[in-house]
């Protein structure tokens, strides 16, 4: 969209929706727009929404998930099995095993993959933070449900290594989930029967 703006505060806000993920410039206009034709009460308390959230969530101080208090509803939970970790890459990917409702334990949140094309190594990741929730003896499985891709499995690899010292069954889902699959894009049933049907853990074979 190359077309010159009418007005300079038009194109400031076209320019912020556009710098959204997913967003391109026509879409970035058409929700502009939109906001223009609402009520200024309904955008107000848009933006306010949009602020209160960058400026007061929290990312809790055991899963590293997000949440309203330092700890999250789920480590809250004392119904939870705290003897299993479900090791995931973001809060996406616990919304969708809890979707599922066949997983009734505790989460780690890695904030993301191994991928040394985009620069993201372990120590950019809560590794050292999964690794001292180990220590403490009270885990006896570490499920690891990351994304099956490559940086995926090289993530699984790396925390395999950091844990096998410990006593404590790390397992992955099972096949169901398809190579390449990004755990959030997974239908419900085929990720709960992966829970369910998890194995453990296996290093790749040799030639």
């Amino acid at each position: 969209m190359s077309s010159r703006f009418p007005s300079r505060l038009l194109e400031e806000a076209v320019n912020e929706f556009a710098s959204l993920p997913g967003i391109g410039r026509k879409t970035a206009f058409r929700l502009v727009m939109h906001l223009l034709r609402r009520d200024s009460g309904e955008v107000r308390r848009f933006g306010e929404t949009v602020i209160r959230l960058r400026d007061d969530v929290c990312y809790c101080s055991v899963c590293h998930g997000i949440s309203d208090t330092p700890l999250c509803q789920i480590c809250s939970d004392q119904s939870r099995d705290i003897s299993a970790i479900c090791v995931v890459e973001n809060v996406q990917d616990v919304m969708a095993v809890e979707n599922t409702r066949q997983f009734r334990g505790l989460y780690h949140v890695l904030g993301g993959i191994i991928s040394p094309v985009d620069g993201i190594g372990p120590s950019d990741l809560t590794i050292n933070s999964l690794e001292e929730r180990v220590r403490s003896g009270s885990v006896r499985e570490v499920i690891l449900a990351l994304s099956t891709t490559m940086e995926g499995d090289t993530t699984n690899f790396y925390i395999y290594k950091r844990l096998s010292g410990y006593d404590v069954r790390i397992t992955t889902l099972a096949r169901g989930v398809a190579i390449g699959d990004v755990l959030e894009y997974t239908d419900e049933i085929t990720l709960g029967q992966s829970i369910v049907n998890r194995r453990l853990f296996s290093l790749p074979s040799q030639g």
